[in-house]
């Protein structure tokens, strides 16, 4: 069975940020029959991301690595990711995510940081091996309540691609 794991990079726990990307891992688990593993929210893990080995951290790069999609999320910090995000992600060498389908997210606060999840986050993904097959998604924070139908919005036209990619 297809495996959905998802990745908040959110330095505050149970976020709008966490609360769209499980939104966002539902529905595509309900579009190609998968299973979403239990969300890996860095705030949990914030004091040790810099310790290296850590076999709990070490544990959760390669459930990440693992998985067939990720869905990786973030707030808009100065119009990029967390770094917080970044220093987990760092510890996936290059090309560990190779076979993984991600979905980049950012919530943003600001229609004019719209672009940073293309020109931020999806390279950084690609450059660790992952396959972006879609557009991702720049999430307005302030619409968190409505994320059910901006969700299903925004996955509507790439449903065919996801589904063929995704179809086992």
């Amino acid at each position: 069975m297809t495996s959905i794991a998802v990745l908040v990079g959110n330095p505050h726990p149970s976020s709008r940020t966490t609360s769209v990307a499980e939104e966002i891992a539902a529905q595509l688990a309900e579009l190609v029959g998968a299973e979403v593993l239990p969300t890996i929210e860095l705030a949990a893990y914030a004091d040790r991301v810099f310790v290296v080995p850590d076999p709990e951290i070490d544990a959760l790069v390669e459930e990440v690595s693992t998985a067939d999609v990720v869905v990786v999320a973030s707030p808009t910090y100065k119009a990029a990711y967390t770094g917080l995000l970044k220093a987990f992600l760092d510890r996936v060498d290059t090309g560990g995510l190779d076979g993984v389908v991600a979905v980049p997210v950012l919530t943003i606060g600001s229609p004019a940081h719209t672009l940073a999840v293309e020109h931020t986050l999806r390279p950084l993904l690609v450059e660790l091996g992952a396959t972006v097959p879609v557009r991702g998604l720049a999430f307005p924070a302030a619409e968190a309540d409505d994320r059910t139908r901006l969700v299903s919005a925004w996955l509507a036209p790439h449903r065919r691609a996801l589904e063929s990619l995704l179809a086992h």
